[in-house]
């Protein structure tokens, strides 16, 4: 089993006439992903590399019985294409797209909340379940079927703990990559509760940074909510205070959102965190058997 898509998916991807939009929907379609239609308005009737081009998303999903939006638009139009594929009624939204103001997303996010569709970034890499489907950057290459599940807030540690993983021939149920700004889609709770009810998840490694509270949040979530054994990684234990690294939501602010304190609130809730991508996979790997039936 996998979470929030499978062999059922089915892709409509926004920008797909533009350069990242055709690389990607390529890559994911040649993985095997049933990528069913692009929208770029003003287009319809064309077609890239046999993908069937829409004005609309309402247009492509009537058509092609699309159930997923990958978005590869610029940032001055990503929030309207959020709008179009909720109100299209699409499960699951993957916005890639990054740069997306604040205030934009914040309003993005009010006008899901009530609505069926589950949002994925913005800025991020997507989402993976191996074997099954790929909706997004991460390449599938580095992933292999399996039951362990994956949430992460950075883009490049994903794919370095997903590779680290398969070369010790541990494979994955899905991958997440959840992104790291500020206002996003599901986070670490929503997902931790989806593995928690995936039947074929056995164990979650959990990846986040520095700046915010989403980990402490997710740290009383897996100490009161989860059976299923966690294991974490938290970048930006040699950051400075006060200095921006990387996404706009990584900042430490006096003792706030530092690694170690993160850290700390992950271990005191009986997760193991690696310090290194290369000891997280040695910690799954010790952990696994234990937590199999």
């Amino acid at each position: 089993m996998a979470i929030l898509i499978d062999e059922e998916t089915r892709v409509v991807v926004s920008g797909i006439t533009g350069r990242e939009g055709t690389f990607h929907a390529r890559r994911n379609r040649d993985y095997g992903t049933k990528v069913v239609a692009g929208v770029t308005p003003g287009k319809a009737g064309q077609s890239v590399d046999g993908i069937p081009v829409f004005d609309t998303i309402a247009e492509a999903v009537a058509e092609t019985g699309a159930n997923t939006s990958l978005i590869f638009v610029p940032a001055r139009f990503a929030t309207d294409a959020i709008y179009e594929a909720a109100d299209s009624q699409l499960g699951v939204i993957v916005c890639i797209t990054e740069g997306i103001p604040v205030r934009d997303m914040a309003r993005a996010a009010s006008y899901l909340r009530g609505k069926p569709s589950s949002l994925i970034g913005p800025n991020c890499p997507g989402l993976i379940s191996p074997g099954r489907s790929n909706v997004g950057i991460i390449p599938g290459e580095i992933c292999s079927p399996g039951r362990v599940g994956l949430v992460s807030r950075s883009g490049t540690l994903t794919y370095q703990i997903v590779h680290e993983l398969t070369r010790r021939g541990i494979g994955q149920s899905t991958c997440v990559g959840m992104g790291g700004d500020p206002v996003h889609g599901l986070g670490f709770i929503e997902c931790l509760e989806r593995f928690e009810q995936d039947p074929e998840t056995d164990l979650v490694v959990m990846i986040g940074e520095i700046g915010g509270d989403d980990e402490e949040r997710a740290a009383a979530f897996v100490a009161g909510r989860m059976r299923k054994p966690v294991v974490g990684y938290i970048a930006g234990f040699t950051a400075p205070p006060g200095k921006r690294m990387g996404h706009a939501g990584a900042i430490i602010t006096g003792s706030s959102g530092t690694a170690q304190a993160k850290a700390e609130a992950l271990e005191a809730a009986g997760v193991r965190v690696g310090r290194t991508p290369s000891e997280v996979a040695e910690l799954v790997a010790e952990v696994l058997p234990a937590s199999m039936p």
